[in-house]
């Protein structure tokens, strides 16, 4: 099959935003989208990247927090933790 110029152009041009009906814009600015594997539209991965992932460089302050009585992430001063990320 023969696509013209001008058809290829226009694919181009399109590629990767919101009128490409085909390839998923958000996966392919980002690299990641709110629907997941359950998107109607394709998350083209490239087989090598020059962005490097971490997994669990940053650590949730409210996951390493102690648990109250409650279940709930026990409450902080501020004050103090401001003054513990200052030093």
């Amino acid at each position: 099959m023969f696509i013209n110029n001008s058809m290829a152009e226009h694919l181009a041009s399109i590629h990767g935003t919101e009128k490409d009906r085909i390839n998923c814009p958000f996966f392919f600015k980002i690299g990641a989208c709110r629907h997941g594997d359950k998107c109607s539209r394709l998350h083209n991965r490239p087989s090598s990247s020059q962005t490097i992932l971490l997994v669990n460089f940053y650590k949730n302050p409210a996951l390493s927090a102690p648990i109250g009585k409650d279940g709930l992430p026990e409450l902080k001063d501020p004050y103090t933790v401001q003054y513990k990320f200052e030093v």
